[in-house]
């Protein structure tokens, strides 16, 4: 079937939005918006408020194109405030890795094959770390290829430093169980080796769609969190909670957070953003009714 929908102009797009019930008061800041966010990108954010079940997917009575908006600028506002913890809960992870590694097993310990699962995988990420390490641009890194060449490449506090979270996540997944495994987990309250591997892969997934400009808040993830059935320190009591939406992987982000930066304004971030979710949308995010009820999320108290 070849595909023949042509393009069609910022005028011509707010009036197929008004025809499919859309309640548009402002034509120029209807257009200005559309101008600056393509209308595909947009549809991610009509499609809740439509019935998508038709062929003409009309919107529900009483969607504004504000309605629109609105729920754009919260999914946008979420994004960046994940990115950012993401980045804070990276540094450490990677600081953790690199360091327990090293103690043990010298500067290159990434390099050898003995300490991972699987010898050929292990060596195709060592491939892909040679990559990322070729194309950084820092300055440690140059200075060890002009100045040493056994090894070729830098030691781990350098290579792994420079690779993406996502190859970080593999080389840790990769490496055997051991004292250090137990003891880079425990450093964020995690006992279980497992269920850490599923958080580091989840932030990874969601760490992409941010840098991205992805959606994120009805996202259903490919990476299924596991909750800690012993946590060492508080954490949310209801379980029952859906694997792969947001609402999990926050929780667990949030827990991680309070210990390795109890400052951190992330929690009361979290709750003011939640509270100020757009209409309907708490379900779509798999966020539980009763989710303020929870000890966790109380920030008055002590950790």
């Amino acid at each position: 079937m070849k595909y023949t929908k042509p393009a069609v102009t910022f005028t011509d797009q707010i009036q197929i939005l008004r025809d499919r019930g859309l309640i548009i008061d402002n034509d120029e800041i209807a257009e200005k918006h559309l101008s600056n966010i393509s209308y595909y990108r947009l549809r991610a954010y009509t499609y809740p408020y439509q019935n998508n079940k038709l062929a003409n997917h009309p919107f529900r009575e009483g969607i504004t194109f504000d309605d629109i908006i609105a729920l754009y600028t919260y999914d946008r506002k979420l994004r960046l405030l994940v990115f950012d913890a993401i980045e804070k809960i990276e540094i450490a992870v990677r600081t953790q890795i690199i360091y327990q590694w090293a103690l043990t097993n010298g500067s290159h310990w990434h390099l050898e094959s003995h300490l991972f699962l699987n010898s050929n995988i292990h060596l195709e990420n060592l491939v892909t770390l040679e990559t990322e390490v070729d194309r950084s641009k820092e300055t440690f890194i140059a200075h060890y290829k002009n100045k040493y060449t056994d090894p070729p490449q830098p030691p781990a506090w350098m290579s792994l430093e420079v690779s993406s979270i996502g190859l970080l996540s593999k080389f840790f997944r990769l490496l055997k169980r051991g004292s250090q495994k137990k003891k880079a987990i425990q450093h964020f309250g995690v006992y279980d080796i497992k269920l850490f591997e599923t958080w580091l892969k989840s932030f990874s997934e969601i760490r992409n769609i941010c840098a991205h400009h992805g959606r994120l808040w009805n996202r259903r993830m490919t990476t299924h969190v596991e909750f800690p059935k012993k946590p060492i320190y508080p954490f949310i009591v209801n379980k029952n909670v859906l694997p792969y939406k947001i609402y999990a992987a926050l929780s667990c982000m949030t827990y991680i957070l309070d210990i390795i930066n109890p400052e951190s304004d992330f929690k009361k971030r979290v709750i003011r953003l939640i509270e100020n979710c757009p209409k309907g949308q708490l379900k779509e995010m798999g966020i539980p009714k009763n989710w303020k009820k929870e000890d966790f999320w109380n920030v008055n108290r002590s950790s």
